[in-house]
């Protein structure tokens, strides 16, 4: 007989879990399965700190509905049938009457109408949906084209660890005092690192996205073990200033959500001395990190003031203000340079705005 749906408390309601035995996460030498009701109960453990990251927000969920196992595989697009994993942006039928919507609009111009979490029985209500990881846009839902966040994620390459981006992030948060900017950080939950600056929202999504290349870029000039290179093929063993991730649509897995990977692991904010201090990310994990959010949230001040994005938008004027490239399903966007490896442009000539003109 199917086990009967259980009950999680979060906030003022009593959210419906269906099928709480299922087992998400296997267990591992260090820790314990993880059932579907255990991911509920996380999430309503630590509902402060996650609803800080999602309140108000447009946030699509990242769905593993039959849990993780090793082979799983997450689906790349629309038309990935097979994968076992799937990212919903929009509102699936059945939500509750109390789950609100915003909507958004992507780079290819359509709309969408997409979860807007404004009290903690709506993460709880995902996670019996199968969610594991939130990603919500750097936006509120009273002006959904004006970032108001600012994000560096500072992503480990082959050959390098989780401690060089751990020592990045210093060089980073040093970078951002001299600039008048507060940033806080967070482990990815995998091996990376990942800094948010909480910002005025009177910028586009292109203004910011250039704010972020500009501070990619000099970082990589205070610190020869960072790059802001596009192309894999030139990043070599260094940490790799994600600045894509400040485009339209393109979000990151908010603080205090799982990831799906073995372990359970979340990604979580920590103080900067504590982030020194960690070696291991696994061992923030959907048993550890409820501890640690009853002695208060490390990001509980980011709201406190929003910085201007002025000194980094007069550093990429500085800087040339050159073009990067943009994620291969954009449209071709103003100044980008050819969407070619550099490894294959010697066989093509290109013209300004970045065509194929000819080649052999």
């Amino acid at each position: 007989m199917p086990t009967p749906a259980a009950e999680v408390i979060a906030g003022d309601r009593a959210v419906r879990v269906s099928s709480p035995d299922r087992v998400i996460y296997e267990a591992t030498d260090h820790t314990p399965e993880v059932t579907k009701l255990q991911v509920a109960e996380y999430f309503a453990a630590v509902a402060d700190g996650l609803m800080r990251a999602l309140r108000n927000r447009p946030t699509a969920m990242e769905r593993w509905p039959s849990g993780v196992r090793e082979g799983m595989r997450l689906a790349t697009g629309p038309m990935d049938k097979n994968a076992d994993a799937f990212y919903q942006k929009r509102v699936p039928k059945g939500a509750p009457d109390y789950l609100e919507t915003v909507e958004i609009t992507f780079p290819s111009g359509r709309t969408a109408h997409e979860v807007c979490p404004t009290e903690p029985a709506v993460p709880v209500w995902c996670a019996h949906m199968g969610t594991l990881t939130f990603h919500p846009w750097p936006v509120r839902r009273d002006d959904v084209d004006r970032p108001d966040e600012l994000r560096i994620d500072l992503d480990p390459q082959p050959g390098t660890t989780f401690g060089d981006a751990v020592r990045v992030a210093g060089v980073a948060r040093e970078l951002l005092a001299d600039l008048g900017m507060r940033g806080f950080a967070k482990t990815s939950g995998n091996r990376g690192v990942h800094v948010f600056v909480r910002i005025e929202p009177r910028w586009e999504f292109v203004d910011v996205r250039h704010a972020a290349i500009a501070f990619g870029r000099e970082l990589e000039r205070r610190d020869d073990q960072v790059t802001t290179a596009w192309w894999k093929e030139e990043r070599g063993e260094r940490i790799f200033v994600d600045f894509n991730q400040n485009c339209r649509d393109r979000t990151i897995a908010s603080a205090y959500s799982l990831r799906p990977i073995p372990g359970a692991p979340v990604s979580t904010p920590l103080t900067w001395s504590e982030l020194a201090e960690t070696t291991d990310p696994g061992t923030l994990n959907l048993f550890t990190v409820p501890e640690r959010v009853v002695g208060g949230d490390p990001w509980a001040e980011i709201d406190d003031v929003h910085h201007s994005l002025e000194p980094l938008l007069a550093l990429w004027d500085e800087q040339g203000a050159v073009e990067l490239n943009y994620p291969p399903d954009y449209p071709k966007m103003p100044g980008e340079p050819p969407r070619v490896q550099p490894s294959k442009k010697v066989a093509a000539h290109w013209d300004e705005q970045g065509n194929r003109i000819e080649g052999r």
